[in-house]
């Protein structure tokens, strides 16, 4: 394997992340005023690190807990700031910025375990005990996995635009392996650059009201270098073994026309976890930010059943 071809993958997956979400931002030149954002502050969690932490605390005594986990190449800011409104007002909201991503712990290494791990350490700081993970996309795979190392903590899952698998196609499998050398070969510059960019970040992360302009903003605050090595990590990622084991309220929502993570996988991830209900919307991926019309009040639905469900469950298992 040529030096040339493991620096041109990795390159193939900045550009791609690049580009991807460059022209959706431009899209949000229609989108109102940025609404106003639950103010977040830097927690350093023991022995881990310092990451952005937003902790919205309990609109009522006893308010359900939802821990919201964002997608790639974005921060919790950018992945759920059109729903945040409607979730704090019955809900306390806790979220961070992932490890190489906007202003997360720029680790020696990323791994999705480490991530949650994070989250875990979060909660711990907060005092809270158990929660309902929620996940668009990568932070999909993060809230699987969640559960899977954190069960006692989980009392419900939602999921979005997200699979139990990365890497199914023969595309996929030439592609990763190949990343993987890449990822090998160059880790220290890729490393270099994210704490570059986490370095230079502002502590003002509500920087003006024109919406493209602090998305585009947010979305730079995390390294396109960054990206080999999450993809790489996310390509590891196979939660079908024990998705059948998964025993919180599931939902599952689906994004119909989604040619990033394709429809059929959002669906074999449905039908493999236990009674897990699904929640059909009718754009792409990024339905999150650019097709919130739509997406937005599937997902609160989808939220709202998880959080009766759970409440049930909770009652049965004491």
């Amino acid at each position: 394997m040529t030096t040339r071809v493991i620096k041109s993958v990795g390159r193939t997956a900045v550009r791609t992340a690049v580009d991807g979400v460059r022209t959706g931002i431009r899209r949000t030149q229609r989108f109102p005023a940025l609404p106003e954002l639950p103010a977040g502050r830097v927690l350093d969690l023991p022995g881990r690190g310092e990451t952005f932490v937003v902790d919205t605390g309990e609109p009522a005594p006893g308010a359900p807990t939802l821990l919201l986990f964002h997608g790639l190449a974005t921060t919790s800011y950018l992945t759920w700031f059109s729903t945040l409104a409607e979730l704090r007002a019955t809900h306390r909201i806790v979220m961070l910025d992932q490890r190489w991503h906007g202003r997360g712990i720029a680790s020696e290494r990323f791994s999705l375990e480490d991530c949650v791990d994070d989250a875990a350490a979060v909660l711990d700081e907060l005092g809270i005990g158990s929660v309902i993970a929620v996940g668009y996309s990568m932070g999909g795979a993060l809230a699987q996995l969640f559960w899977r190392r954190h069960g006692e903590r989980t009392a419900g899952l939602v999921l979005a635009s997200t699979a139990a698998c990365w890497k199914e196609t023969v595309g996929d499998a030439m592609f990763y392996p190949v990343l993987g050398a890449a990822n090998a070969r160059f880790h220290g510059h890729y490393l270099a650059r994210v704490r570059e960019v986490r370095a230079g970040l502002a502590d003002d992360r509500h920087v003006g009201e024109e919406m493209s302009t602090w998305a585009w903003g947010e979305f730079r605050s995390t390294s396109a270098w960054a990206m080999p090595e999450v993809l790489g990590a996310l390509g590891g990622f196979d939660a079908r073994p024990w998705l059948g084991e998964i025993d919180v309220p599931t939902a599952v929502v689906v994004t119909a026309r989604d040619h990033a993570i394709p429809t059929a996988r959002q669906r074999a991830m449905a039908a493999a976890i236990p009674d897990a209900t699904v929640h059909e919307t009718p754009g792409g991926h990024a339905s999150v930010v650019f097709d919130v019309n739509h997406w937005r009040p599937v997902f609160l639905a989808a939220v709202a059943e998880v959080v009766t469900r759970s409440a049930s469950y909770r009652t049965i298992r004491s």
